[in-house]
């Protein structure tokens, strides 16, 4: 996400940094640059202009040029306005301040993810709220759409309403309003029908079932990689119904970001949750800070300690500190670090959240880093017996061979998974007297390859 207009933002201020002092000309030559970036990017027209506009009206002021960092001070201006622009500080939840039974109605174009969405907030719900949440399929449209959302609501662990054949749209909306009051449910989450483009009986639809459930969020779901498309989808639902909240959806195939800079000024609605993957955990919140800090290459450490909280174990965490503790840490703690790291994401998702990422992406000299990268590794040490994780000096030569061919795999594959393990058991050594703590902070590092050729 983001990756092209950090890379591009990166080169900008990187030149405005490296200067001892700034001109009026100097400011206005490195906007004229930010404006190309963000236009690339897919950011609405009249968001850059007033972006732009309101950057420059306190960059080039005597504060600004006469100070002693002049080009970190427009960097901290522009980083302040894309906060801004995202939203302001602090993630906005979802509105559950309204009496039982709260109706979240998810409304959007047909593709953009509305009934994944709608099954992930189920899940999210369920687990993070403690709400007993019912799913309901308004979806007359599209063959087995009720179907789907029926599995995903199992997949969930949440109700989903019974199917009836021949109810209209309005119909079911009545139903599922009436069966959650009747048994007692937290929330309804009702996935409207959607359309390949935007007409008038869509939106006639919507406004019916809104009319009729009066849900507490109205949450417009819109596909982030669609760019200007999902600009005008999100004006054209706002003017017609009103939204309260966007779901921005592939928000991790979205190089550019333009959709996410836009959907606020269009709108006026905030960006409540993004999706980030297929799996029904893959939704998160909306930080426009966390974000705004990654566009410019500050990096997301807060996010990234969050999602390795929510996915390392701490019960094998602390095994394993136990085991360094005594000065042991063999191949299959490393495979055991290596599981724990997959757990957290992709490689790349990881390294977009470290600080000056775009530049340690250059360094790794891969920026579409291997998926697999990982899982190949683990193969390796897979394919090793008992006593060769246990005790990796004797693997040798012909061990190596037999290593490389039951995991499909080279020699010197297996070498270069070797030298990882022995410069991360060499820093293991140097940080056990830093404990815990110690390992969470540098393990990351330690696993990253180096020096390797692409799989």
């Amino acid at each position: 996400m983001f990756e092209a207009l950090s890379d591009k933002l990166s080169g900008v201020f990187d030149r405005l940094r490296r200067r001892g002092s700034l001109s009026e000309a100097d400011v206005n030559e490195a906007l004229r640059e930010v404006r190309l970036a963000l236009l690339d990017a897919d950011v609405a027209l009249p968001v850059v202009r007033d972006f732009i506009a309101r950057v420059r009206e306190r960059a080039v002021g005597q504060e600004v040029l006469a100070s002693v960092s002049p080009g970190q001070q427009v960097v901290k201006i522009v980083n302040d306005e894309l906060i801004e622009a995202l939203g302001g500080e602090g993630a906005v939840g979802l509105d559950l301040n309204a009496p039982a039974p709260i109706g979240i109605l998810m409304v959007g174009l047909q593709g953009s993810g509305k009934t994944t969405t709608a099954g992930k907030i189920g899940l999210r719900l369920r687990e993070r709220a403690r709400k007993k949440v019912l799913l309901a399929s308004l979806d007359t449209q599209r063959p087995a759409a009720q179907l789907q959302l029926q599995q995903l609501a199992e997949r969930a662990g949440v109700a989903s309403l019974p199917i009836v054949p021949g109810q209209t749209p309005l119909e079911i909306a009545a139903r599922a309003m009436a069966t959650a009051r009747r048994e007692v449910f937290d929330v309804v989450v009702l996935d409207t029908a959607g359309r390949l483009s935007i007409d008038l009986q869509l939106m006639e639809e919507v406004r019916q079932v809104r009319a009729v459930t009066n849900p507490a969020e109205t949450l417009l779901v819109v596909d982030a990689m669609t760019g200007q498309d999902a600009v005008n989808t999100a004006k054209a639902f706002n003017e017609a119904v009103g939204v309260t909240g966007i779901v921005l959806t592939r928000m991790d195939g979205d190089a550019r970001g333009g959709a996410a800079l836009s959907m606020r000024a269009i709108t006026g609605a905030p960006i409540k949750l993004v999706g980030s993957g297929e799996k029904l955990d893959a939704l998160e919140d909306f930080y426009p800070e966390r974000v705004a800090g990654r566009i410019l290459g500050m990096g997301d450490v807060i996010g990234l300690v969050e999602r390795a909280a929510e996915t390392i174990d701490q019960e094998e965490a602390e095994k394993l500190a136990r085991k360094m503790a005594r000065g042991k840490f063999d191949l299959e703690d490393f495979a055991a670090q290596l599981k724990q790291i997959t757990k957290m994401g992709s490689l790349s998702s990881i390294i977009g959240m470290l600080p000056g990422a775009a530049k340690l992406q250059q360094q790794i000299g891969d920026k579409n880093i291997d998926q697999k990268l990982l899982g190949r590794q683990a193969a390796i040490i897979s394919s090793m017996t008992l006593k060769e994780r246990r005790q990796p000096d004797i693997i040798k030569a012909n061990r190596k061979k037999r290593i490389a061919a039951g995991s499909g795999t080279t020699v010197q594959d297996v070498n270069r998974l070797l030298k990882q393990f022995d410069d991360m058991s060499a820093m293991m050594k140097r940080m056990t007297k830093l404990g815990q703590k110690g390992l969470m902070r540098h393990g990351l590092s330690a696993l990253m390859p180096t020096n390797r050729r692409p799989y």
